[in-house]
């Protein structure tokens, strides 16, 4: 048997030595001087050592005995003592680096190539407010009902339902990612889905009654801002562009304006499709023709921005329009109507406009205007063909429909408003709707009188 003294006098030699303590344990003496404390121990007929922390007299003879019982009764039971060390070892570092954090980082950068960079900071930063601060250190193999439950209450309570709903699922798309990639075993989040109400359905504001079309269009008109943003403003009801189509339109987009065929096409980087189909290069532009009131609004713009990239750069710098100053001069002219409205919710004021004219939404199952949808090169030539002049059918007679309702206060007769020579049926869809005698809209009260 050892003692501390022996160990003390013990000097180095030309090879490394041993000095027994007994039941395998030993000293081991480094021609360096260092003194390391090891165990021989045989298990399933296989014979190994381990060793015993660090050296003499960091780890004490009393401290070494201790460590060396415990070995042994492992040993005992047929579990080999290093191969258990090296597991705790492992699933120590697994709880540090497993972490909810670590895991929900690793799975937004899976999906941060298939999503928008605005989609991907909002998610980030949902994570980042809600979860992150409060269970970001948990190891995600012990998360379970009560980590999760406090931050789903907290976004509640604050009076933010949608956002719980999102943040509930986004912790469920986190912890189905942790269980594909073998760091946790349930979702917790999803049996959470009963602990909210369900979310308040509303649709977005827009003007829904045909007496106030006119009057919220000569708003628009009398718009008091610069003239960029005046311009856009206008010219927006007879585009059914998204915002960011609006937005983002350049000149090199605009094609034929002095031609039979004038039309914006919007390329695959401007339009709402998914981000892999943009960067794939398979993605065709959207085709929007230009009625002649369209075309007359970019003409006068022309020579105040012709020379720069966007149709409606800044006013600071030459980059686009800012998004909120087109919505919030819209909305601003919409104050006197109710709700504020963007520019993308009044697309319901044109195509609710349009079924009053008579286009027989019914053949369209979406019941979108022709070019409020896609309208883009496919390999039909003829079915092309057909939709595009459909299209500008429709851009012309809707043109001149909001003209007569900006102009004036009152409606002529249905038929006046369509433009006969852009839409030569417009007669037996009148009829269709209406029978022989038509309808008169007086006002913009609403009031109708059989002919």
């Amino acid at each position: 048997m050892l003692t501390d003294t022996a160990i003390k006098r013990a000097q180095p030699k030309g090879k490394p030595y041993r000095l027994t303590d007994g039941r395998g344990l030993y000293l081991l003496v480094n021609p360096n001087g260092s003194k390391y404390w090891r165990l021989d121990y045989t298990v399933g007929g296989r014979r190994n050592t381990l060793s015993l922390g660090r050296p003499y007299p960091d780890t004490s003879l009393a401290l070494a005995r201790e460590r060396c019982d415990e070995a042994r009764k492992l040993v005992a039971v047929g579990i080999d003592p290093a191969a258990e060390r090296k597991a705790t070892k492992t699933a120590a570092v697994e709880r540090t680096t497993n972490t909810f954090e670590a895991v929900a980082r690793e799975w937004l950068s899976v999906k941060q190539h298939e999503w928008a960079t605005s989609h991907y900071d909002k998610e980030a930063l949902r994570l980042e407010k809600h979860a992150f601060p409060w269970i970001g250190d948990r190891p995600m193999m012990e998360i379970g009902v009560d980590d999760y439950l406090p931050c789903i209450r907290r976004v509640f309570n604050a009076g933010h339902l949608e956002q719980a709903h999102r943040l509930r699922e986004q912790l469920s798309r986190v912890s189905r990612y942790a269980i594909a990639t073998n760091r946790a075993k349930l979702d917790p989040a999803h049996a959470l889905s009963a602990v909210l109400p369900a979310p308040h359905e509303k649709g977005f504001p827009s003007v829904v009654k045909p007496d106030e079309i006119g009057a919220l269009l000569r708003a628009m008109d009398g718009f008091k801002g610069t003239f960029v943003v005046g311009s856009a403003m206008r010219l927006a009801p007879y585009l059914f562009c998204r915002p960011n189509e609006l937005r983002r339109m350049e000149w090199a987009h605009l094609h034929d304006l002095d031609g039979d065929s004038p039309e914006y096409r919007v390329p695959p980087a401007n339009r709402k499709i998914r981000r892999a189909l943009k960067e794939s290069g398979t993605a065709e532009p959207h085709i929007v023709p230009l009625s002649a009131q369209a075309v007359a609004i970019l003409r006068e713009l022309y020579p105040l921005t012709g020379r720069r990239q966007y149709v409606f750069p800044g006013e600071l710098t030459r980059a686009r329009a800012s998004f909120n100053a087109l919505w919030q001069a819209v909305g601003g002219q919409a104050q006197n109507f109710g709700e504020r409205r963007g520019l993308h919710e009044r697309l319901e004021v044109f195509a609710m406009d349009m079924q009053e004219l008579g286009w027989a939404m019914a053949e369209r199952k979406e019941g979108t205007p022709p070019h409020a949808g896609m309208v883009s090169p496919g390999s039909d030539a003829m079915s092309l063909v057909n939709e595009l002049r459909r299209a500008t059918s429709y851009a012309r007679t809707i043109a001149g429909a909001l003209d007569k309702k900006l102009q004036c206060k009152t409606y002529g007769t249905l038929a006046a408003l369509l433009d006969a020579a852009a839409w030569e049926g417009y007669d037996k869809i009148y009829s269709a709707m209406h029978g022989s005698g038509g309808v008169i809209f007086d006002d913009f009260d609403g009031a109708t009188r059989a002919m």
